[in-house]
């Protein structure tokens, strides 16, 4: 799915900060949100599966009923490769990651999928600039220095999943490029349903179950990760791939774990080591040098003639 800026209606001075503020602070909070509902009774895959099949529901309703077509079958199965990809393996993993691992922790090393994207790019033909391949080698070493030790040497289940999830949302946003996909937004409500399916499968498969009635902070937690989350986080992301430039869109990787640490500092007493926040700081600023290779590429892209 490529969009860009070009293509959409001017947006306002006001709603364009309102939409940045929306994926900053709604995706950079989901961390906590799924702390939450992990420890309040729900098992990571089911947590996924219910979530997404209750948002992509309630997102294909309204859009059938807006008369928005319906994917063909060649692009249900693309949904559904993209559904496990980055749902079923990039949700489902965070999810998994986040019983052992804490969510400021686990924002930042999910903001590496920046880092993986650049590889996997590269090998589709795509050849990194000087910048690119500085930011990703920087990032790489953060991701080594966390992973070595510190709070993470105790939880290396928790890394491999966390890690298997960068990877699969990478390579699932990667392949999707230039695939038979319906609208945007009818690609999320498919590929939320798709994902949610797989999801719930493999939970079933792996035996859980809801032992007991999840507490009420972890009912509020889900409904939040349903309604603002899947819902409002990605209509506002959506909206911003139309009104502004594709790097700007896509900050919220570098800033939502900013967020995700603040949060958790704040709310769940989540505390990180001088090791620790060195190694997040170095693993954001590659994130950052790709974000800005992309910027340069882009306006060296507009001066040339046409």
């Amino acid at each position: 799915m490529s969009t860009t800026a070009a293509a959409a209606k001017p947006a306002s001075a006001v709603s364009v900060p309102l939409a940045l503020a929306a994926v900053y602070l709604i995706w950079g909070s989901t961390y906590l949100a799924i702390r939450f509902a992990l420890e309040g009774g729900f098992p990571p895959f089911l947590l996924g599966g219910v979530r997404f099949l209750v948002a992509g529901s309630l997102m294909y309703v309204v859009l059938r009923w807006r008369k928005v077509p319906a994917p063909t079958r060649a692009q249900w199965r693309n949904l559904a490769v993209m559904g496990v990809l980055l749902l079923l393996l990039g949700n489902g993993m965070v999810n998994l990651g986040e019983q052992t691992v804490s969510s400021g922790m686990t924002a930042v090393i999910v903001s590496s999928s920046a880092l993986w994207m650049g590889v996997f790019a590269a090998l589709r033909g795509h050849r990194p600039s000087v910048l690119e391949w500085l930011g990703l080698g920087i990032g790489f070493l953060g991701v080594l220095w966390l992973s070595t030790g510190g709070s993470l040497a105790g939880t290396p289940m928790g890394l491999v999943a966390l890690l298997l999830a960068s990877l699969a949302w990478s390579f699932g946003s990667i392949w999707s490029k230039g695939r038979d996909l319906p609208s945007p937004f009818m690609t999320s409500a498919g590929q939320m349903l798709c994902g949610g399916v797989a999801m719930v499968v493999l939970g079933a498969v792996l035996g859980e179950r809801f032992h007991g009635l999840p507490t009420a902070h972890a009912i509020g937690a889900f409904w939040y990760l349903v309604v603002l989350g899947s819902l409002a986080g990605f209509s506002a992301y959506i909206w911003l791939l139309h009104h502004v430039r594709p790097a700007l869109a896509t900050s919220y990787a570098y800033v939502n774990p900013a967020i995700a640490v603040v949060l958790g500092a704040l709310l769940a007493h989540e505390r990180f080591g001088a090791r620790e926040m060195a190694a997040m700081a170095v693993i954001l600023l590659g994130v950052v040098l790709i974000t800005l290779a992309k910027v340069f590429e882009n306006k060296t892209a507009e001066r040339k003639p046409a």
